[in-house]
């Protein structure tokens, strides 16, 4: 039987490692939420809702995967799981690049024009179907590799290899046609 001095030593224990756990994945997470349900109030809930389950199973966590991966995991169905709901109304994009990728320009007019690009850009991944969206996303702003990609949405790495590469196809080709479209 664990005296209280321990129990109480493994509680603060367990607090400060949520407590980092939050600080180095609560934006990342909140990121990720959003691509899926396009409203930031609703992705910081079920982020805060994925923690809240998190610290209640973290037991359960048999280290299969990274943690970053299961937290991943975890909000990923939880956002579906909102997607699938009566409450999910669509939402109004707004611009979510612009914090992602930072620029090194001067100029006013290259920060605009930059920002422009990147609303674009941002704009076309958010309109991707999500299987598409969310290999985009992992891959190029969590740097996720094929096979971490793999495990954590259950499909084979050739599926992801192929979803990444329609979804780079589907991009050049929105991409192309707006510029077409702009010059004539």
């Amino acid at each position: 039987m664990k005296n209280r001095d321990s129990l109480y030593l493994e509680r603060a224990y367990e607090e400060q490692r949520f407590t980092v756990l939050l600080d180095e994945y609560g934006e990342k997470l909140t990121r990720l939420a959003y691509t899926y349900v396009k409203d930031w109030g609703k992705a910081e809930d079920i982020v805060q809702d994925t923690f809240i389950s998190f610290y209640e199973k973290q037991h359960q966590f048999r280290g299969e995967c990274s943690l970053k991966n299961w937290l991943f995991k975890l909000t990923i169905n939880r956002c579906k799981d909102y997607l699938k709901s009566s409450a999910y109304k669509r939402l109004i994009f707004g611009t979510i690049l612009e914090k992602w990728i930072p620029t090194t320009n001067t100029s006013p007019e290259l920060k605009l024009i930059t920002k422009n690009e990147y609303e674009q850009l941002a704009t076309h991944i958010m309109n991707l179907p999500i299987k598409y969206r969310e290999c985009i996303i992992f891959y190029y702003q969590e740097e996720l590799s094929i096979a971490e990609m793999s495990q954590m949405l259950q499909e084979k790495e050739s599926t992801i290899k192929t979803r990444l590469h329609r979804a780079r196809e589907m991009l050049k080709k929105e991409m192309v046609a707006e510029e077409r479209d702009s010059n004539g």
